[in-house]
């Protein structure tokens, strides 16, 4: 068990690394360090390169989250294993291994983990993001609202001991990558979508 939750954890640290939207950008010649928000996330890429960049960065960010996961539950089947292994994914994508540990919010590959960890948490934390993003035209106060709230989805939908306390690392990581945001927001000067960061 020590075994496998250790290469679970290496695993879902190096698949969190690797930065599908810096590489997609790549393919088109962009350097999505030095072009917008200067994020490597998909609201970056779809402010820079477009609606198709950001759906398969999008894509790639969820993968990279639901498939450590799903490996963690197969092997492992305990929800608090699954857990860790989950932080672990997230943790890579936020530090990338392959970017001298710089890396983005971690908002879709918590998704991704979420999906498998706690679907019905998972549904309601992208409702909430839908919908913050709808009335506010903000990506990141759609990702700040919803996964503030994480908890209490994760409560109503899933009420375990152990995932309310992953579920309360996660939101805590989100909010930690997401403080210049704040910032910009109760200044007044972050980006909507659609506008150029």
């Amino acid at each position: 068990m020590t075994l496998t939750l250790f290469l679970l954890i290496v695993g879902a640290v190096l698949m969190g690394s690797i930065p599908f939207g810096v590489l997609i950008a790549r393919v088109r010649g962009v350097d999505l360090k030095k072009v917008g928000s200067g994020n490597i996330g998909a609201t970056n890429v779809l402010r820079t390169m477009g609606k198709a960049p950001a759906l398969l960065t999008l894509t790639g960010d969820v993968l990279k989250g639901t498939i450590p996961v799903l490996a963690a539950k197969y092997f492992l089947h305990n929800p608090t294993l699954e857990g860790i292994v989950g932080l672990a994914v997230i943790l890579g994508h936020n530090f990338s291994l392959f970017l001298r540990l710089r890396g983005g919010k971690g908002v879709a590959t918590s998704i991704g983990v979420l999906f498998v960890y706690s679907p019905y948490a998972a549904a309601a934390t992208v409702v909430l993001w839908l919908a913050a993003i709808f009335l506010t035209k903000y990506s990141s106060l759609g990702a700040i609202v919803s996964f503030g709230l994480l908890p209490v989805s994760m409560y109503l939908f899933d009420n375990s001991r152990e995932k309310l306390i992953v579920s309360f690392m996660i939101a805590a990581l989100l909010m930690l990558r997401h403080a210049d945001n704040m910032n910009r927001l109760m200044r007044g000067t972050e980006p909507r979508i659609g506008e150029r960061a």
